[in-house]
């Protein structure tokens, strides 16, 4: 297992990429951290703990399925037995890491409900909840093809083409810039998300507001598929979801200093833009969709 410092760099350089994959990694550092310590006082112990979790949560600003994950690990933690401790966030930790296994499962079988045959479905970017939405609806023997735009400046986009085509799903492959004739035929348009905020807005990968809103223009139905655990409960209080920027030299390596590189990785899409959101707990328009985390999820709510 790489140490906790290594699962930090990779999720800062998008080694490890996808929100799952990133909760799931910071989990485990977390339980490396347990297995490792030498702590002899619980307090001891959780002040490392929360020192990794502070670290882990840095990695990636985006990230609420992280913070997410650490905080249901963290949740109702005893405090005057050791051995008792490590019992409770080991336990904590398997259930975490179920549920982010287990989610994923429930989804394909909600998202591929709406795949039909001869569709042809967009999608932007990199979703592993959206690749598995489609494998299960081919698995299901549905015949459908894939638009994918290529995802600048990192390219993830190539990846969804790569994953689609190895399960022998028909797909094209776009450049950003034409977003719009991929659009066009398209009959669904599918993208995953990196956040929810507390006013049903999706925030996911930089570009998917525009195409979200030439997809409104032809009357294109939008869902956003994604794990519950994405919903940032800080912005029930009036914390704004950071929008992540990355470095210059991911547009352009050796561009002129006096040029300002705009690299946002993210972007806020409206309520208004997305059909629902398909999640382990149904499809659900994006402000109800937070009623129903609440109800299912209440320890999200208490901190």
């Amino acid at each position: 297992m790489a140490d906790v410092s290594q699962v930090i760099r990779d999720i800062k350089s998008l080694r490890i990429q996808g929100a799952q994959a990133v909760a799931n990694e910071a989990v485990k550092a977390i339980k490396q951290t347990v297995t490792a310590t030498r702590a002899k006082t619980p307090n001891t112990l959780l002040l490392e703990l929360s020192k990794t979790r502070n670290l882990l949560i840095k990695a990636r600003s985006t990230e609420p399925c992280l913070r997410n994950a650490l905080l249901y690990v963290f949740k109702d933690l005893p405090h005057d037995d050791l051995r008792v401790f490590k019992r409770e966030i080991l336990l904590n930790i398997q259930e975490a890491q179920k549920h982010i296994r287990d989610v994923n499962r429930r989804i394909s079988d909600i998202g591929s409900m709406k795949i039909k045959n001869g569709m042809i479905v967009f999608t932007h970017c990199h979703s592993s909840t959206v690749v598995n939405i489609l494998k299960e609806a081919k698995k299901q023997g549905k015949r459908f093809s894939v638009h994918n735009t290529e995802t600048r400046p990192r390219f993830q986009g190539r990846i969804t083409a790569l994953e689609l085509s190895r399960a022998g799903i028909p797909v094209t492959h776009f450049v950003d810039s034409a977003a719009r004739l991929a659009l066009k035929k398209a009959d669904i348009m599918l993208i995953g998300a990196d956040a929810i905020t507390a006013e049903g807005k999706v925030i996911n990968k930089i570009g998917s507001e525009l195409f979200a809103e030439v997809a409104g223009r032809y009357d294109i139905p939008v869902y956003s598929c994604t794990d519950s655990w994405k919903f940032d409960p800080e912005t029930i209080f009036g914390f704004e979801e950071p929008i992540e920027s990355r470095g210059r030299k991911e547009v352009w390596d050796k561009a002129p200093k006096e040029i300002t590189i705009d690299n946002h990785a993210f972007e806020i899409i409206s309520s208004e833009s997305v059909d629902g959101v398909i999640t382990e707990l149904g499809v659900f328009k994006p402000e109800v969709l937070v009623e129903e985390i609440e109800d299912e999820y209440p320890w999200m709510f208490k901190h």
